[in-house]
């Protein structure tokens, strides 16, 4: 459940809550932070926060330290930033005991060194989709947003998986499930006790259903505001793994954790609404085609001509790109119409219910960054009235003359590096830090050995 600040009192006073965790997302999406006494956090935490390193921005996957980037590095000393909580965020952590939960923003307090206020770190991803939102208000606008997830589940923990090189797991299911009420019921355990859980923590679950794979699945939140949801998308995913390790299982949410099965995505449903939340921009026209709202055109115009530009927010991995093929319900062409599930933005609803679908990011996406990247886009098409291009009607695999979304992210991160538009929308310094971000992560597998060469070259080369 959510909390208000005398809640978590009275529930500590009553020692029904001794945990507090104090966490922000890093540029990979995972939440970083620490677990404080709950005692501690009501008498000084609530009101001063904490700090951290802020090598947490720098660090690749195996918290290794990454030389190259401006924000932090061994010259500078490797400082701190701040840690404020959001207490619009504090909840109870469903899926564990005694224990709630606050995300924070990260400060830049040394900004009182130089005489000016202290200020959101640019490069931190909730910092990204703040100023994104901030310039719809701007606009006179309010961006409701939902993510759909979907991930594989496995009867190997986690530990077991690693010793097993994640290889030959043993998927949940054993045939493709997707609505299958029989195959899904077999693994309620932990997805009936995922929604259980998410919803102690305040996150509203509309369902969960089986996906397209063996062993995969998918479960939707109800929709918010984008930065609420992004939120209870983290969140979602901290809370499922910390369950799955309870409970002796796994999940993934990798893009594609296998050749042979359906990629994991994270379908990305977005509107805009006036600022008092009460009306659906996108629908201002009853009775009318959706493209007939102009806000509806150029926001969906202006989302799909940046589509490569933010192609990193989107699929941030080496893995993401090959979830990309054709006729595997993953889209690979840009391209919009109504109702189609080939097409990479999908336009569903009516009225109020009015929403664009885009199904190109993973499962893998860091939520702060692909939401910021769609309101950028989406912007830049409201401010230069970016036409769409007619509604595709057909099957999108088969339309060869549409343009592809980027082969890899070598490619992606090309074009974000070189996008005049990222730059205007995130700033040179935050494009400069995920480039850099990105471009470590393609010099990481480009050194790395892996299993299919040597399959393929060990004995035959």
């Amino acid at each position: 459940m959510t909390l208000s600040t005398d809640q978590l009192r009275q529930l500590v006073t009553g020692g029904d809550v001794d945990t507090v965790i104090v966490a922000f997302p890093d540029p990979y999406g995972r939440l970083m932070g620490k677990r404080f006494d709950a005692g501690f956090f009501v008498e000084d935490g609530l009101e001063h926060g904490t700090h951290g390193c802020n090598y947490l921005l720098t660090v690749d996957m195996e918290m290794e330290p990454v030389a190259g980037y401006r924000f932090a590095n061994w010259e500078a000393g490797y400082g701190d930033f701040h840690l404020v909580p959001d207490l619009d965020t504090l909840c109870l952590a469903g899926w564990t005991d005694r224990t709630a939960l606050v995300l924070c923003d990260l400060v830049d307090d040394t900004a009182d060194d130089d005489g000016r206020a202290p200020s959101l770190v640019a490069v931190a991803p909730r910092s990204l989709l703040c100023r994104q939102v901030d310039r719809l208000t701007d606009l006179g606008h309010r961006v409701m947003a939902a993510s759909e997830l979907e991930f594989f589940l496995y009867t190997d923990s986690y530990r077991a998986a690693g010793e097993k090189g994640y290889a030959d797991l043993e998927p949940a299911g054993w045939y493709v499930e997707d609505y299958h009420l029989l195959q899904g019921a077999r693994v309620e355990p932990f997805v009936g006790e995922a929604r259980r859980a998410l919803r102690r923590s305040g996150i509203p679950v509309e369902s969960s259903k089986g996906e397209w794979g063996r062993g995969q699945h998918e479960i939707n939140v109800r929709y918010a505001d984008a930065l609420t949801m992004a939120d209870r998308h983290a969140v979602l995913k901290h809370g499922m793994k910390e369950l799955a390790d309870g409970m002796g299982v796994g999940l993934t949410f990798m893009a594609k954790p296998h050749t042979d099965e359906a990629g994991s995505s994270c379908h990305l449903h977005l509107s805009l609404w006036d600022g008092q939340g009460e009306t659906n921009a996108f629908a201002a026209q009853p009775g009318r085609d959706p493209g007939a709202s102009d806000l509806f055109r150029w926001f969906l115009g202006g989302w799909m001509a940046h589509l490569r530009s933010f192609m990193v927010c989107y699929a941030p991995t080496v893995n993401s790109y090959k979830r990309y093929q054709d006729g595997s319900w993953a889209p690979t062409r840009i391209a919009w119409s109504r109702d189609n599930r080939t097409a990479g933005f999908r336009v569903v609803g009516e009225g109020a219910s009015l929403r664009i679908e885009c199904r190109i990011p993973g499962a893998d996406c860091n939520p702060y960054l692909a939401y910021a990247a769609a309101l950028a886009s989406g912007i830049d098409g409201i401010e230069n009235r970016i036409e769409p291009p007619a509604a595709f009607v057909g099957d999108v695999y088969r339309a060869e003359r549409l343009e592809r979304v980027p082969h890899s992210l070598e490619r992606a991160v090309a074009e974000f590096r070189d996008s005049a538009v990222a730059r205007a929308a995130f700033g040179d310094d935050v494009v400069d830090h995920y480039a850099h971000f990105h471009e470590m992560e393609v010099a990481s597998f480009h050194r790395a050995v892996t299993d299919w060469e040597r399959a393929r070259y060990f004995e035959r080369i």
